[in-house]
C-alpha cells in the first residue's frame, strides 16, 4: 500500500490497463466457458444490492425476503412445491454444500463417521475438493460407451460408507445426461442420498423439455433426489457470482447448521458467512424480466447454433465425439491430434478448451457466441483442414 492517497483517475487509469489483458465475452472469441456475460439489467440491479448482507439476514429482510423468493422461482422450475436452500457463489459452493448435507445427515441418522460419495468420472473438480474438505472417500463409478455414468458400476460401488451418490445434468465436458432417472431409483431403494449437479444444465434442460426435445427428467419429479445445484450465472444471465442450491427437505440444511451468537439469527448453515445479497437481487430481477418465455427463446437459440456448428464441422469432415444433448459440442480432427489443433485455434485467437474424457476439442455455445462468430470459426477450421 502507498503512503500517500493516489489520485482517482490515475487509479481507474492503472486498472483499465490492467484490465485490458483480460478476454471479452463480448468479441465471441471465448469458446470453453460455461459463463457468459451477465444481461445489463440483473448487472444494475446487483450494483444497487451490493452493501447486503445475508449472513446477517436480520438486518436485510429484504433482501433475504428476495432470496427465499428466487429459490422458490428456481424450485417451481425444478418441479419442487417448497423448496429450501441457498443462492451461493456457484457451482463449487452448492456441490461442497450438498456433499456436506449429506454426509452430516449419514452422520446424525446412520452413525457413518468414514463416508464415500460415488461420483462419475466425468464429475465436476468440484466433487474432489468437497471430499477432501469433508474426509470422504471418493469411489468413481464407470462411465458407458455414451460417456454417461454406468448405471451397474454405480450399484455395484455401493456400500456401507456410501453417504451419497453423483449424478450429473448437463457433464462440463460433453453437455449430458447422466440417466438419473435410473440412478435416482438405486438411490431410493437403498436409501442413500442422491444429489444431482445441473449447475450447466439446470437452467435450460426445463426450458428445452416444454419445447419440445426430447430430453430425460432429472429434477425433483423423481422421488431419489435429494438435492441440485443450478448455476444462475450460467444459463440464467446473472452476474457472477451466483449459484443455486436447492434441497427437497430443510432437515439438510438442518444438519448442517452452526450457532451464530453473535448475529440476527441462531444459526447459520451455509459455507461462507458473509454472504452478498446482490446475487440473490440480480438473479430475481433477471428471472422476472426474462419470465420463461425470455429462457424458452434463449435456450432455442443457443440450440440452433449448436445444430449449426455441429452440422457443419461434419461438413467439413471434422469428427463429433456425440451428438450434442445441450449447448456444447466436441470433436476432433481424424488426423491430427486434439492438442496441435487447439493451438493452431489459440494461435488464431480462438479460446478453446480440451475435454479430457475423452480428449477432445470442447466449444460451449454461450449466449455471446453468436451465428456470426461460428461463421468466422468454421472458416478458420476450413483453412486449418
Amino acid at each position: 500500500m502507498d503512503d500517500k492517497p493516489a489520485d482517482k483517475q490515475v487509479i481507474l487509469k492503472e486498472l483499465e490497463e490492467i484490465h485490458s489483458l483480460d478476454h471479452d465475452y463480448a468479441d465471441g472469441r471465448i469458446l470453453g466457458s460455461m459463463c457468459t456475460e451477465a444481461h445489463p439489467f440483473a448487472k444494475k440491479v446487483y450494483c444497487e444490492f451490493l452493501d447486503t448482507n445475508l449472513g446477517d439476514p436480520g438486518l436485510f429482510k429484504g433482501t433475504k425476503q428476495i432470496e427465499n423468493e428466487v429459490i422458490k422461482s428456481i424450485g417451481d422450475l425444478l418441479s419442487l412445491d417448497n423448496a429450501y436452500g441457498n443462492i451461493v457463489t456457484g457451482g463449487t459452493e452448492a456441490n461442497l454444500m450438498a456433499i456436506r448435507a449429506a454426509r452430516n445427515h449419514a452422520r446424525k441418522y446412520k452413525g457413518i463417521t468414514d463416508g464415500e460419495i460415488i461420483i462419475p468420472d466425468s464429475a465436476h473438480f468440484s466433487f474432489k475438493k468437497a471430499a477432501d474438505m469433508l474426509n470422504l472417500e471418493i469411489v468413481e463409478a464407470k462411465l458407458d460407451d455414451n460417456y454417461k455414468i454406468d448405471v451397474e458400476s454405480v450399484r455395484e460401488a455401493i456400500s456401507d460408507k456410501t453417504v451419497a451418490i453423483v449424478a450429473i445434468a448437463g457433464t462440463t465436458e460433453l453437455g449430458l445426461i447422466d440417466p438419473i432417472e435410473e440412478i435416482s431409483k438405486i438411490a431410493l431403494e437403498n436409501n442413500i442420498y442422491f444429489h444431482v449437479d445441473a449447475a450447466f444444465g439446470g437452467f435450460s434442460i426445463p426450458f428445452l423439455k416444454e419445447l419440445g426435445y426430447d430430453l430425460p427428467n432429472f429434477d425433483f419429479s423423481l422421488e431419489g433426489v435429494c438435492s441440485i445445484t443450478v448455476d444462475p450465472h450460467k444459463m440464467g444471465l446473472a452476474p457472477i457470482p451466483a449459484g443455486g442450491i436447492i434441497f427437497r427437505h430443510s432437515e439438510y440444511l438442518d444438519v448442517m447448521a452452526v450457532d451464530s451468537p453473535y448475529l440476527t439469527v441462531k444459526t447459520q448453515s451455509t459455507i461462507v458467512g458473509t454472504r452478498l445479497g446482490a446475487s440473490s437481487a440480480a438473479t430475481y430481477a433477471i428471472m422476472k424480466y426474462f419470465g420463461k418465455e425470455g429462457y424458452f427463446k434463449l435456450a432455442e437459440n443457443l440450440m440452433e447454433n449448436t445444430k449449426f456448428l455441429a452440422g457443419n464441422l461434419k461438413e467439413l469432415g471434422y469428427e463429433l465425439i456425440c451428438e450434442p444433448e445441450l449447448n456444447i459440442i466436441a470433436f476432433n480432427h481424424p488426423d491430427m491430434a486434439t492438442n496441435d489443433l487447439a493451438q493452431k485455434l489459440e494461435d488464431l485467437g480462438w479460446k478453446v478448451s480440451v475435454a479430457k474424457c475423452p480428449v477432445a476439442i470442447r466449444v460451449v455455445l454461450m449466449n455471446h457466441v453468436k451465428k456470426n462468430h461460428l461463421k468466422e470459426l468454421l472458416k478458420d477450421l476450413k483453412d486449418i483442414y
